[in-house]
């Protein structure tokens, strides 16, 4: 008689440990970053209410929170409000993980403590710093965040300009009171009161009772100024070029033509002004642009679905690497199911895309008639329209067409991410199709030209609205003439199906005007219509609703509520609505500096050319990958691999 073991079997859960082995073990290790970047931030709010607030420095908070490491009681004010925003900033890159927060941590600490001990005898001050020590220690492996390399040799620079500035100018402030001090000090005592009065402290010098605090504030801002901009770039995650290269633009090209027709986004992958992830096997990839610390996917991965986890999977290593913070926006209903099982992120429905089926499509019935009779008008008013594939377009009109969207544009930036291209005409997208508006006669800066649609590929029955642009002094209802032109060449394009834009929060604002909505959602509808004033939602929403299409939800996938207005804002940046860059004065004279990729991310290798086992690679099955996510479903980071290297082996690819 003989028994056979599956060695791939799941084991039993042994379960939690006893509560006292727990204790002895102290807190989980993924918790660490969490505990003590709150615990910095408990101090560093002590220490600036200590410094703006004055009655604070006597209350028994105060007198309880002196024993915290970090809290600065007995200095100036100006120390305590410095000390409180620095601590502030490396509780930020101790809960992202930040290996350089991490070695500041560990060198402030025994200084803490050794304050602790000298200044005010306190045993439990220096048990609390020796104990946040011990937690930083054990569990140094979790910060382990890469940083920028080239934002050390940034901060150092800054810190040298700014502070030779700030000595000059704390100088020149000291020496702006000559008849505020008694005597006439010399150059080395104003140069001892502006060194002190950097970090706070106050100086040998004594000044009368209206110029002392101008000079101490004055000296103090400029000190702080220095050390918050200092931390600031040495503790800023690293935020690569989004660079998408001919070979990878070829790759992802290969799989739009096998998978294109399942996402109407795909096509828009091919922005060069994107990155992209593959799967192990080259058969899935995830397209991405890092902004303001934030990693923001545009719709579904693109490529075979049984390889989108193996992508996905690449996609959060890196995320977890550079401590970036992960979403994905406009992902389908499949898309952010299989987001939201593979990492254990959360999906919140973002609006609607309107989608229309060309052989459901008539301007006949009551519900078309407006868009009837607008395109009518304009027909009569002897406008033509013309609708072609990009690569039977000629060269010298499609320049006239580029030439024209541009002066078109009305802002200084091109808008758009997930739902744009970012070109016109290129010679690498042959299929897509533009429909153009012309006025016979015309006399204007572009000729006859009077609007222009782009449609993007959406596999080989469908194309995607991408841009749409018209002359402000042309008949309204140009962008309506051009979508009706559209829809009826699309059989003899092979057409079957097209994607208009998207409808932000469509479902709010329709359910929002019915009869007998509730007060919170017609209050919501009214948000939205105001945002409107700035925002296309409801425009959207109404322009898309005149061609009744079919709606198809899309979805932003977030790992956790605290992290949305972060990936709103980092979303606003990425399409165009907001630019938080500084202006700069000679930006026409020189040519900007070309940004630099990230200097992690090693070349891929290539896919493999055996699949590999998942009983000799010991890659989990299904069941024990889910149990050894944690109860978050976020994977841990793959420990083997390259040093430096963010990215690495993914799991076997499995069909969604």
């Amino acid at each position: 008689m003989s028994a056979t073991v599956d060695r791939d079997a799941p084991r039993p859960d042994p379960g939690p440990p006893k509560g006292g082995r727990r204790r002895l073990r102290g807190p989980r290790p993924e918790s660490a970053p969490a505990i003590v970047g709150a615990a910095c931030t408990f101090v560093g709010l002590v220490d600036i209410a200590a410094g703006v607030f004055p009655r604070f420095r006597h209350s028994r908070v105060h007198t309880v929170a002196e024993v915290l490491p970090g809290a600065l009681g007995p200095f100036a004010a100006a120390l305590s409000l410095s000390a409180g925003i620095l601590l502030l900033l490396l509780a930020h890159g101790l809960r992202r993980r930040k290996h350089r927060a991490w070695r500041a941590a560990v060198v402030l600490l025994p200084l803490g403590a050794a304050a602790q001990f000298a200044y005010r005898h306190s045993p439990v001050g220096v048990l609390l710093s020796l104990a946040l020590l011990w937690l930083l220690v054990r569990h140094r492996t979790q910060f382990a965040a890469l940083p920028d390399p080239r934002s050390r040799w940034r901060a150092l620079a800054n810190f040298v300009s700014m502070g030779a500035g700030s000595i000059l100018l704390g100088l020149l402030i000291v020496s702006a009171h000559p008849g505020a001090t008694p005597g006439s000090p010399g150059v080395a005592d104003r140069l001892e009161h502006v060194m002190y009065g950097l970090f706070g402290i106050e100086g040998p010098l004594a000044y009368t009772a209206g110029a002392a605090g101008t000079v101490a504030y004055s000296l103090g801002a400029l000190g702080l100024l220095t050390a918050v901009t200092t931390v600031y770039l040495a503790l800023r995650p690293e935020h690569p070029a989004a660079r998408l290269t001919p070979e990878d633009e070829e790759r992802l090209r290969v799989l739009l033509a096998e998978h294109g027709g399942r996402d109407s986004l795909g096509h828009f992958a091919l922005r060069r002004d994107k990155a992209v992830v593959f799967s192990p096997s080259g058969k899935a990839a995830v397209c991405y642009r890092v902004v303001s610390g934030v990693m923001l996917a545009g719709g579904d991965p693109v490529g075979d679905v049984e390889a989108w986890p193996g992508a996905i999977e690449r996609f959060m290593d890196e995320a977890t690497a550079h401590s970036w913070t992960p979403a994905v926006m406009g992902c389908s209903e499949t898309g952010a199911r299989v987001w939201t099982r593979e990492t254990g992120l959360d999906a919140l429905e973002l609006g609607d895309e309107a989608v229309v089926d060309v052989a459901d499509f008539s301007l006949a019935g009551r519900a078309m008639r407006n868009v009837r009779q607008m395109v009518g008008r304009i027909e009569r008013a002897g406008y033509r329209t013309r609708v072609r594939r990009v690569r039977d377009v000629p060269a010298e009109e499609l320049e006239r067409i580029r030439r024209a969207a541009a002066d078109w544009r009305g802002t200084d930036t091109e808008r758009g991410f997930s739902m744009a291209l970012g070109r016109i005409g290129d010679p690498a997208d042959g299929d897509a199709v533009l429909a153009t508006a012309h006025q016979p006669g015309g006399d204007g800066p572009h000729g006859d030209l009077k609007a222009v649609i782009h449609f993007v590929p959406w596999g080989a029955d469908g194309m995607s609205l991408e841009l749409m642009r018209r002359d402000r002094a042309a008949d309204p209802g140009m962008n309506e003439l051009l979508i009706v032109a559209a829809l009826r060449s699309a059989p003899a394009l092979g057409v079957v199906r097209v994607s208009l834009n998207f409808a932000m929060f469509r479902a709010a604002l329709a359910r929002g005007e019915r009869i007998g909505a509730g007060p919170v959602l017609r209050a919501w509808r009214a948000l939205l219509v105001f945002l409107s004033r700035w925002f296309q939602i409801e425009s959207l929403y109404r322009f898309n609703a005149k061609f009744r299409p079919r709606w198809e939800p899309r979805f932003v996938v977030f790992r956790g509520s605290r992290d949305l207005p972060r990936i709103g804002l980092a979303a606003l940046r990425a399409e165009g609505f907001v630019n938080l860059s500084l202006p700069r004065p000679l930006a026409g004279r020189r040519p900007a500096r070309e940004p630099a990729p990230c200097a992690h991310l090693p070349p891929w290798p290539g896919p493999p050319r055996t699949p590999p086992d998942p009983r000799r690679t010991g890659r989990p099955g299904p069941g024990r990958r889910d149990r050894e996510a944690g109860s978050g479903g976020l994977r841990r980071p793959i420990r083997n691999r390259p040093p430096g290297c963010p990215t690495g082996s993914a799991p076997s690819e499995r069909k969604t």
